[in-house]
Order: C-alpha cells, then structure tokens, then sequence
C-alpha cells in the first residue's frame, strides 16, 4: 500500500479531517460503498465528470472509457460546513497484462466479513428526516422510541420527569450536549435545551437527516444527511428514485433518454467536484499515473470507481431490449429496503462520438412502478452504472 505522502501529484482540497469509519458508514447509508485498500476497479471518466460542479471538456486528454486500476488508500472524510461525507480514494492504473483483480486486504476481505458478521456486533445506528417542527431554530427534537431506547443511554423512569443529558460526538469530533426529557400527552421524548444551537450552527432545514449512532464503546455520535433532489424522477409523479441514498451501488450502466439526446450522452454536472480536479485526474489515469477522487455518496449519481468483478458480470450479460430488472433502494430513513421493476428499452453508448465502446449509461429503461414484491423477472439485480434514467413526464 502507498501512503498518500508518497503518491505524486496534486491533492484535491480536504475540506474537513478523517471521520469514524463506522459513523461515515451511518451517514452515507447501508447501500453505499467505498472499495478496499487492494481492490481492483475500473474508473469511469463520464461518471467522474457527473460528480463535477461545472461542465468537464475531457476531449483533449483522449480519455478511454474506463480504466483499470488499483486502490491504494482510502480516508473517510467531511465537510467542514455542511458535513456531508465524502471519501478521499488513491488510485493507481494497472498496466497492460497486469491481473484486473483484488490483492491483499481486498482479496481477504470477504472471508473476514464473515468471520466479523458472527462474532463482533455493529454499531446502532438510526436516521430520521427533520420535520419543519424539528428543525425550527425555537423549538425541539421528536425522538422517535427506536432511537432513544436503543442508542440514547437509558433513562430513569422513577423520577419525574424523566430527564437525562445526552452527549454526543459530531462528525469533527465537537461534543454536542442535548437534555433529553420524556414529558407530554401522550408523552414522548424530546430533545430539548442544547438542541436550538446545534440547529444553527449546522443551518438545518425540514428534510434534512439526522442520524444518531452508538458505537461498540456505548459512546454516541451525531452526523447529518442534507436533503436532495436527484437527477431524474421515476414515472409520472415526482419521486425520485435516485435521489434516495444508496440504492444498489452500481447504476452507472443506465441512462434517461431526453438528457442522452439533448446532451449527447452527457448528464449536466450537478456536484461538488471541481471539474480541473476531474480532468487532472482522467489525464493522469490515461498517462498511468496514480491519481486521487473524491466520491460523494450522498450524490445523486452513480459510484465511478466500480468494482472490477461487477463490471465483468454486468459485461457478460447479453443486454437486449425487453429484459426485465429490479433495483433496490434504501428510505430516507435507513429503515427499510424498497425496490422498483423495469425494462430495458435499448442497448446504446450515451456518447457514441466520443465513448463509443462506453458501458456508462448504456442501457435505456422503462420503469414500472416501486415497492414491488417478489417480481417474476429475467434478472434479479442489474449494475447501476449501465442505467439511463428516463426523464420526468
């Protein structure tokens, strides 16, 4: 593994320090993820540029498709502001006759999940979505039962009122102290005294999410999900399957028939990512450099760096027109798994010109409907990063 002090080239700016690697976790969702120190991945420049906060001309570089590398090191980071997470990933390009597959702790990984799954316990951890009510600057926190008796540390019902203080660790590691009370009619438990400041200092509005983890050690952590809006809707209404965090971590593969027109494959840059740190990276894959992204899962757009087994399982499929898929999300809240159904309506490169031989975004879809239950399908799960939304209606 190179550390990051020895990798050459530019840094893109920290905007915050390491995070808990189980509280980023918390935050970003169940269905995220971030590939292993050792994995093999293939980079996609078009899903890197979607990530970008302005328009990325990738013309110039003769910038392949994909390409192959090597994860070298991983950090877990926030935001200073706002923070939201985001991780920080050294890659390396694999050279030509070099093995696409994993090494080292990515390769032994999966039998250590296993071993892990059965004898250590995770961490609890709950979301929920702030009500105008909540996230009024004047006024208090509605703990929801879940979170108080399986996180909040157990309160003294023989006193009258019940009332505790709460401390918990944001995602920097500032203490934020809240006095938790079982009071009212009927009675419920509040976040009242210490929960205002904590309000204003993050400027939390109604559907942003707070997530409230307790870790091996019973000490408590707070992070924060910012409300969004994805890049697409699904079906007539204005849900928006993408916009919910997580879903099945590759969806790259898909693609929304009107933007795939207008935009000749090219779906408007709605990110953070500078896009000079973009075109910085995608040169120095091409040339074989090592190089470093940032990934935000929180965004409404596909992972980019997608693990090399899935794309030689989502490749070896022979996608036609009238193939059925089902996709998985996750709610707002972390507390359930959902799924929609569709169908693929065509097999084509987003950007032909430029990425002929492209898999991003290569299969247009029609969708059917969400919350569907044991679906009489083709293909049970189908990689995101093929998908081309249809556009709203």
């Amino acid at each position: 593994m190179l550390p990051f002090m020895e990798l050459a080239g530019p840094t893109e700016g920290d905007g915050g320090g390491s995070v808990d690697s189980q509280l980023w976790a918390a935050c970003a969702g169940s269905m995220s993820s971030v590939p292993p120190v050792g994995a093999a991945v293939y980079y996609f420049p078009q899903g890197h540029a979607e990530q970008a906060s302005a328009a990325v001309d990738l013309s110039s570089a003769r910038v392949p498709p994909l390409v192959p590398c090597r994860v070298v090191a991983v950090r877990f980071m926030a935001d200073a502001e706002s923070d939201e997470v985001f991780a920080k990933i050294r890659l390396v390009p694999l050279r030509p006759g070099d093995a696409v597959v994993d090494v080292g702790e990515a390769a032994a990984a999966e039998a250590r999940r296993e071993e892990e799954n059965s004898s250590r316990p995770r961490p609890t951890s709950f979301a929920k979505t702030l009500t105008q009510s909540d996230a009024n600057n004047g006024g208090g926190f509605s703990v929801p039962r879940f979170c108080a008796e399986t996180i909040f540390p157990e309160l003294d019902y023989s006193s009258e009122p019940p009332v505790q203080s709460v401390c918990a660790k944001d995602v920097h590691g500032v203490e934020w102290t809240f006095r938790h009370i079982y009071r009212g009619t009927p009675r419920r438990h509040l976040l009242t005294t210490g929960w205002s400041p904590f309000v204003n200092k993050k400027q939390l509005t109604a559907g942003d999410s707070i997530v409230f983890m307790r870790d091996e050690g019973g000490n408590i952590h707070v992070g924060l999900r910012r409300a969004k809006r994805g890049f697409c809707s699904i079906g007539g209404d204005d849900e928006s399957l993408s916009s919910m965090p997580g879903w099945d971590q590759y969806r790259g593969l898909m693609r929304r028939n009107a933007t795939a027109t207008a935009t000749g494959g090219r779906t408007p840059p709605k990110g953070k990512v500078p896009p000079e740190n973009v075109l910085t990276a995608a040169t120095r894959a091409t040339t074989g450099q090592p190089f470093e992204v940032l990934y935000y899962p929180r965004a409404s757009t596909p992972e980019f760096c997608v693990r090399a087994a899935a794309v030689r399982t989502a490749m070896a499929v022979q996608w036609c027109p009238g193939m059925r898929f089902k996709m998985a999300f996750e709610t707002e809240d972390s507390s359930r798994i959902s799924w929609f159904m569709g169908t693929v309506a065509g097999v084509q490169a987003s950007d032909p010109v430029r990425w002929p031989q492209s898999p991003w975004r290569l299969l247009q879809v029609h969708i059917h409907g969400t919350n569907m239950r044991q679906p009489q399908l083709d293909h049970d799960r189908v990689v995101e990063f093929l998908i081309n939304w249809p556009p709203r209606r």
